[in-house]
């Protein structure tokens, strides 16, 4: 064993007992991978494409049907979806939130989060082996080196999805009083909530394409025969915002009520516009607050060096004057 260590140290240097192991284990790991990920074939589903040979005059017709999943991903699903089931839900919402409506794409997020953080190991590794190993690091830089880059990469696919889960349901909230007005003008104008719910979706396609994609959801939904409060929930269970929750509310007591549609749609839509105006104050009056740091490190320097400055510069000078008589007497 100590011929062993150092052969590996005359070879790698003084970590190399220690990049072996981490070798090593890295190997067994990629080795117990295809293990972990192999998913056992549901009896029902042997069944289900038996029947689908037997009848291929209805496979045309059925596959129209079928929901379209990646079939390459399936034999991983127990690996790359989690298994509580309020964890996926979470999840799947997550992802609607974020504007990916693809029935995969838990699927995907979970193993972009895992190639990424493999890349990021495999990177990190050789970057040390071929950069830092010379260098005799100590052993929380080299821990450094090599799993930074994995936990890196491992969090880029969750950063992404929170970025884009946020300026999505900025977008929401800044064009939905707009869509509000909209859609009074259009119910004024005498067309029915379906028929402006989709006209509002068309117009917004430029300003505001995330509310313009929900609201064109909503009208193929209800079109489709779908209960148009369960469509209405789902929008706002998409959209995650509060307002929306709201106009879903407003919009399904109304239908309750049988009171009218246009007169629900005015007094909100001003709360909208209020809303919206108030919000603008807010970030106007937290604007002072902020720039008190930057004005501050910006203006106190320069405002110092002009009152400051010439009196520094004075008493130099009379400091240089006053010590050159004293150094000549002493002479």
């Amino acid at each position: 064993m100590e011929a062993f260590t150092k052969i590996l140290t005359d070879m790698m240097g003084p970590m190399g007992p220690l990049i072996a192991v981490g070798g090593l284990g890295f190997l067994m790991i990629v080795g117990t991978l295809p293990f972990l990920m192999q998913k056992k074939e549901d009896p029902l589903e042997k069944l289900k494409q038996s029947g689908d040979r037997v009848s291929p005059a209805k496979g045309g017709k059925d596959r129209l049907r079928q929901k379209q999943r990646s079939n390459r991903l399936d034999r991983y699903s127990s690996f790359l979806e989690p298994q509580n089931e309020k964890e996926m839900s979470a999840m799947r919402i997550k992802m609607l939130q974020a504007g990916y409506r693809n029935k995969d794409a838990v699927r995907y997020f979970h193993f972009a989060q895992f190639a990424l953080g493999i890349f990021g190991l495999l990177g990190g590794v050789i970057y040390y082996l071929a950069v830092v190993a010379h260098q005799e690091p100590t052993t929380q830089q080299t821990v450094m080196w090599i799993l930074g880059p994995g936990g890196v990469g491992y969090m880029i696919p969750k950063y992404w999805i929170n970025k884009r889960q946020a300026q999505r349901k900025e977008e929401i909230t800044n064009g939905f009083p707009d869509a509000l007005d909209m859609l009074l003008v259009c119910v004024e104008a005498g067309q029915s909530i379906d028929q402006a719910i989709l006209r509002v979706a068309h117009e917004l396609r430029i300003s505001y394409a995330s509310l313009a994609d929900e609201f064109e959801l909503v009208s193929h939904e209800i079109k489709a025969g779908k209960d148009k409060g369960a469509v209405l929930g789902d929008m706002a269970e998409r959209c995650g915002v509060s307002d929306i929750a709201s106009f879903v509310t407003v919009l399904v007591q109304s239908a309750q009520f049988g009171t009218s549609v246009a007169d629900a749609l005015r007094v909100y839509a001003s709360e909208m516009r209020d809303k919206r105006v108030m919000r603008a104050e807010e970030k106007a009056n937290k604007l002072p607050t902020k720039m008190t740091l930057a004005t501050m490190m910006l203006t106190v320097p320069p405002l110092l060096i002009i009152l400051i400055g010439p009196s520094i510069l004075g008493i130099t000078k009379m400091g240089d004057m006053t010590g050159t008589p004293m150094q000549e007497s002493s002479e």
